[in-house]
C-alpha cells in the first residue's frame, strides 16, 4: 500500500495555532510558577492519579454552595460512553442527539437548497455557515422551548468543502517502511471560491422551536439572519475614530465590514450575541517595511501569516496596500438578535487580540464582568468590568455597557494569590514614554501593554468560565508543547506539555468584578495510566473519562462543569474528541466521564445547557479533517476521499460541520 504523508492543509494548521507564540518578553510562565510553588511546598511527590492540590484543604475546596453535594461523590449520573474512534457520533445510553443544523442548511423562506458542487457567494450567505463553534441561546418570552440560537462560523476548510481542488502527488522518497510516499496538494483558489468562504464566515442567528419534544428550527423566522465576512459593522468603544483604524475605504474610523475566525463567544445577560475574532492573522498577505508604524504591532500578533488568498482579490487584506485594515480586526463583536437590521459593533474597550471567547455574569454591585483568553501559546487571560451596572428592566440602557469599564490583565504569583492588572492608559508603564499616546493604543495593542505590566504567560488561554453559585472562575488551558524542559521541573507543568491543564480562580469574597483572589489547578489532563504524563485525574476517572486539550466550557445551572476538547485523534490519545462532564467539588473532585463524542477528526466545540437543563447544543466542528490510519486506509481526507460521511452518510453529500441537540429519552434533567 503507498503511504501518504500526515501533512496537514493550511486552514487545519490555522486552527491548530502550534507556533512558538509570539510573546518575547521575560514574563514568568504559567508553569514556572505552578512548578516554583508547589515544588517549594513539597507537594504532589509520587502523585500520579490523584491531584495533590485537590487533596489540600483550599478555600476553592470549601467554596461551595452545595455542602451535601460535596461529601456525596459525583455531580453525574449517566452511562459513560465508550471513548474511540470512528465515523459516528455517541451519546451517552438514555440520550437522544440529533443534528439540528447542517452546513448549506437554508435558513430563509427563499433560500435556496444545498447543492455542494454548484455552491455561490450568494447561496452560503442564505444558509448555514462552515465550522460552527459557539452556540448560544436567547429565550423568547422567557420559554426554554422557544427562542434564538446564536452560533459562530469560525472558519473554512477548503479540502472539505469544495469538489476538485485536491490531488494526490507522489513524491520521490519513501519512508522508513520503504513505501512510497505521497502527499496532497490543493489548487491555487479563484475569486469565486474565496468569495464563498467569505460567506461561509461569521454567525448565523436562527429561530428555533421544540415542538412534540424535538427541537426544530423555524425557516423563514422573522429573525433569522446571516452575518459574514462582508457585514456592516460599527467600531465602537475608545479606539473608534482612531487614526490607525482609519482606511482609504473608510476614513472615519468607525465602519468596518466582516469579522472573521469567530471562535467561542457569548450572550449577555440583556440578551445580545457576543462573536469573538480570534486567529485573524491567517487572513491578511502583504509585507510591510520593519521600519512601518504597525510593524511591531503585527509582529506580535503574528500577521501577516497569508493562510487564505483573500487579499489576491480582496486588496483590505493585503497589509501592503491597506496597512490599517488588520488592526480593524481581533475585536468583540456585539449583535442585537432582537433586530435583524441592526449594525453589529465591535466593542473595542474589551482589547484587541486572539479573543477565544467572552462569557459574562453579572457582580454583585449590578457591574458586569466578561472573561476573555487569549488563544495562543504564553499568551494571556483578561476580564473586564463594566462602569455601568446592568438594568434587568431596562434593556435599552444595557445596549452600551460594553463601551466603558476596565480592562484587567492576570498575574498569577507563587503562593497561589492572583492579581488583575488594569490595562489603563496614564497607569504604571501605559504613558506615552512607552508608545501608548491613549487609551486607544492600550487596546490597539493589548498584547504589548500586558508584556509591559508583566502579565503571566500562559499555555493556550482558551474559554473562561465563571460559576454564579461560588464565585470560582474556570480557565481552559488547551497545550503547549513548546515549554522547554528546563523551565519545568518534575511537579508541574510538564514539559512539551501536549494535554493541557485547567486552573480553577476564586475571586476575592466571591466578587467577580475583584481585582484579587487565589488560584488552584484542577487538572492536569492525558492519560492518568501513563507514569509520565502526570495527569491528575481522580481515581474514579475510568479509561473513558481522561482527556487531553480541554477547549470550551460550560457551567450549568447547578453550577457543574462541562468541557469539550480540541486535539483528541487517533495517533495521538487513540480516541476523539468528546464533551465531558468534571466534578469540581467534594470528594469526587477531578473526576470525569464521558458524555458525547465525536465522529473522525472532528473537534468538539459548544456547549450550551439550557437554563431548564432539560435541553444541551454542542457543535461538530471540522468533522473528516486530518488524516489518522484509524481505520486502515492510509487516507488524507478530502471532498472525494472522506474518513467520514456525517452527518448524512450519502455518497453524493461531503462531510458538514453541524449543530447538535441531546436531549434525555423520554424526558428530564441532563446528567442526572
Amino acid at each position: 500500500m503507498t503511504q501518504l504523508s500526515q501533512s496537514m492543509f493550511p486552514t487545519s494548521q490555522l486552527e491548530e495555532a502550534d507556533g512558538d507564540g509570539h510573546n518575547d518578553t521575560d514574563n514568568a510562565t504559567m508553569g514556572e510558577i505552578i512548578s516554583r510553588r508547589f515544588s517549594r511546598r513539597g507537594l504532589l511527590k509520587g502523585c500520579l492519579a490523584v491531584s495533590a492540590i485537590s487533596a489540600t484543604v483550599s478555600p476553592l475546596a470549601l467554596m461551595t454552595a452545595d455542602n451535601a453535594r460535596a461529601t456525596s461523590g459525583s455531580a453525574f449520573s449517566f452511562p459513560e460512553v465508550e471513548a474511540g474512534v470512528d465515523e459516528k457520533h455517541h451519546i451517552a445510553e438514555g440520550y437522544d442527539a440529533d443534528i439540528l443544523l447542517r452546513w448549506g442548511d437554508p435558513l430563509f423562506a427563499d433560500s435556496p437548497a444545498f447543492d455542494p458542487k454548484n455552491q455561490t457567494p450568494e447561496s452560503q450567505a442564505r444558509q448555514f455557515g462552515y465550522n460552527n463553534d459557539y452556540v448560544g441561546f436567547v429565550p423568547l418570552n422567557g420559554s426554554s422551548e422557544h427562542g434564538i440560537l446564536v452560533v459562530n462560523h469560525e472558519y473554512t476548510n477548503e479540502h472539505l468543502m469544495f469538489p476538485g481542488i485536491v490531488k494526490v502527488v507522489e513524491k520521490d522518497n519513501k519512508n522508513e517502511s520503504g513505501k512510497t510516499v505521497k502527499e496532497l496538494e490543493i489548487s491555487p483558489a479563484d475569486r469565486t471560491r474565496v468569495d464563498i468562504e467569505m460567506a461561509a464566515h461569521g454567525g448565523t442567528v436562527v429561530e428555533i422551536r421544540k415542538d412534540g419534544g424535538k427541537w426544530q428550527v423555524v425557516r423563514g423566522g422573522a429573525l433569522n439572519r446571516r452575518i459574514t465576512s462582508t457585514t456592516e459593522m460599527a467600531i465602537c468603544g475608545p479606539a473608534a475614530g482612531h487614526a490607525r483604524l482609519q482606511t482609504a475605504a473608510d476614513a472615519s474610523g468607525t465602519k468596518v465590514y466582516g469579522t472573521i475566525n469567530n471562535c467561542a463567544g457569548g450572550v449577555t445577560p440583556w440578551g445580545t450575541y457576543i462573536m469573538a475574532e480570534e486567529n485573524i492573522h491567517g487572513y491578511f498577505i502583504g509585507e510591510l517595511p520593519t521600519d512601518h508604524p504597525e510593524a511591531a504591532n503585527y509582529k506580535r500578533l503574528g500577521l501577516p501569516e497569508g493562510t487564505y488568498a483573500w487579499g489576491k482579490f480582496h486588496e483590505r487584506f493585503d497589509v501592503s496596500k491597506e496597512p490599517n485594515e488588520a488592526n480593524r480586526f481581533g475585536w468583540i463583536v456585539e449583535v442585537d438578535v432582537m433586530d435583524p437590521m441592526s449594525v453589529p459593533k465591535k466593542r473595542t474597550a474589551l482589547g484587541r487580540f486572539k479573543h477565544e471567547g467572552a462569557e459574562s455574569i453579572v457582580a454583585k454591585d449590578g457591574r458586569v464582568v466578561f472573561y476573555l483568553g487569549d488563544d495562543e501559546r504564553f499568551d494571556y487571560v483578561y476580564k473586564f468590568v463594566t462602569a455601568g451596572k446592568f438594568n434587568p428592566d431596562d434593556r435599552v440602557a444595557n445596549m452600551n455597557l460594553l463601551d466603558d469599564g476596565t480592562l484587567y490583565v492576570a498575574k498569577f504569583a507563587e503562593d497561589g494569590t492572583i492579581a488583575w492588572l488594569p490595562l489603563t492608559h496614564g497607569v504604571g508603564p501605559l504613558t506615552e514614554a512607552n508608545g501608548f499616546k491613549s487609551q486607544a493604543d492600550v487596546l490597539i495593542e493589548t498584547r504589548r501593554a500586558g508584556d509591559l505590566l508583566e502579565a503571566t504567560k500562559m499555555d493556550r488561554p482558551e474559554d473562561v468560565g465563571p460559576d454564579a453559585a461560588n464565585g470560582r472562575v474556570y480557565v481552559m488551558l488547551t497545550n503547549n508543547s513548546k515549554r522547554k524542559g528546563d523551565e519545568i521541573d518534575a511537579a508541574n507543568p510538564r514539559a512539551k506539555n501536549v494535554f493541557g491543564h485547567i486552573i480553577e480562580i476564586a475571586e476575592a469574597d466571591g466578587d467577580f468584578t475583584a481585582t484579587t483572589g487565589t488560584w488552584e489547578v484542577l487538572l492536569k489532563c492525558g492519560d492518568p495510566s501513563v507514569a509520565d504524563v502526570g495527569a491528575t485525574f481522580s481515581t474514579e476517572t475510568t479509561k473513558n473519562g481522561w482527556f487531553g486539550m480541554p477547549d470550551n466550557c460550560a457551567v450549568d445551572a447547578d453550577g457543574r462543569l462541562w468541557v469539550s476538547t480540541d486535539g483528541n485523534s487517533p495517533s495521538g490519545t487513540g480516541r476523539t474528541d468528546g464533551l465531558f462532564a468534571v466534578d469540581t467539588t467534594g470528594d469526587a473532585r477531578g473526576t470525569s466521564k464521558l458524555f458525547f463524542r465525536v465522529p473522525v477528526g472532528a473537534e468538539m466545540c459548544g456547549p450550551l445547557l439550557l437554563p431548564d437543563m432539560q435541553t444541551a447544543f454542542v457543535a461538530v466542528q471540522h468533522p473528516g479533517d486530518g488524516g489518522d490510519d484509524w481505520d486502515g486506509f492510509g487516507r488524507l481526507s478530502y471532498y472525494e476521499d472522506l474518513s467520514t460521511r456525517w452527518p448524512d452518510f450519502k455518497d453524493d453529500m461531503p462531510v458538514r460541520p453541524s449543530v447538535v441537540v441531546i436531549t434525555k429519552a423520554g424526558g428530564g434533567k441532563i446528567g442526572v
